[in-house]
């Protein structure tokens, strides 16, 4: 009986350990997305597309597909994911893993301004008009509405119509390499950086960008998260499934 996986996607590691686990045999992973992108990269999983409809739907999910592990591959920034595989996990005794990056730190030469929320990145920009890379994705461009005297290039994974009457969107996928990050900021002329402080390694090339133009960057901190066992790289997490997997086996006395 193969051992059957949820993973719970949005991050470049989620597709990883989906890719490693269709490689081994005795496993059975599934990827959920949130459906939140229209370009999707089909997994060489099983996928879903979609909500499950809170903790309740989670619940049933896990119960109904006899799920024996729970992964939690969601974006830094999705805390209410996070939040909902923590309760379901708890409401069905499903071992719970969750991967995440940890959070990028400045080195010499960077000029970063961290702020708490989207609201505090479009205060921080200031009266003056400037040109904003904004790299955030499109659910919270919203916010800056309140600053819209800016000149924004916003990247996102899909083109999208942004609500701020002097923006553009780049559609891009990462990962992104330093030398076109640079060669990007410096063709725009951009002024300012504004990111999420994803950790993610695929994205921190215009961090490093940044850094060797001398630019500033505002830098949005983390929602807090709620606890739970959590590893940095996949390898860390394949062998807490393998751990699992293992004593499955010996429960079943195969």
């Amino acid at each position: 009986m193969a051992f059957r996986v949820l993973i719970l996607g949005g991050t470049s590691e989620g597709r990883r350990l989906a890719e490693e686990l269709a490689r081994r045999p005795g496993y059975a992973a599934t990827l959920s997305f949130a459906g939140r992108t229209q370009s999707l990269e089909v997994p060489p999983v099983p996928y879903r597309v979609g909500g499950f409809g809170g903790v309740p739907g989670l619940v049933e999910y896990l119960r109904r597909e006899r799920c024996q592990a729970l992964v939690d591959a969601t974006h830094p920034f999705a805390a209410q994911m996070s939040l909902h595989a923590v309760r379901a996990a708890e409401l069905t005794a499903t071992p719970l893993l969750r991967v995440e990056c940890p959070p990028w730190r400045p080195v010499e030469g960077d000029r970063w301004t961290n702020v708490a929320d989207m609201s505090g990145a479009a205060a921080a920009l200031g009266e003056r008009p400037r040109r904003v890379f904004l790299s955030i994705g499109r659910l919270e461009v919203g916010a800056f509405r309140v600053a819209s005297q800016h000149d924004y290039l916003i990247r996102a994974v899909d083109d999208f119509v942004p609500d701020l009457p002097r923006a553009r969107v780049l559609a891009q996928r990462g990962p992104f390499e330093l030398e076109a990050e640079q060669e990007l900021l410096e063709r725009e002329r951009i002024e300012v950086v504004v990111s999420k402080n994803a950790g993610a390694p695929a994205t921190y090339a215009k961090l490093a960008a940044a850094r060797v133009l001398g630019l500033p960057v505002i830098l949005v901190a983390r929602p807090p998260l709620p606890a739970a066992h959590t590893v940095e790289r996949i390898e860390s997490a394949l062998g807490w499934l393998h751990a699992l997997h293992e004593a499955s086996i010996q429960r079943r006395g195969v």
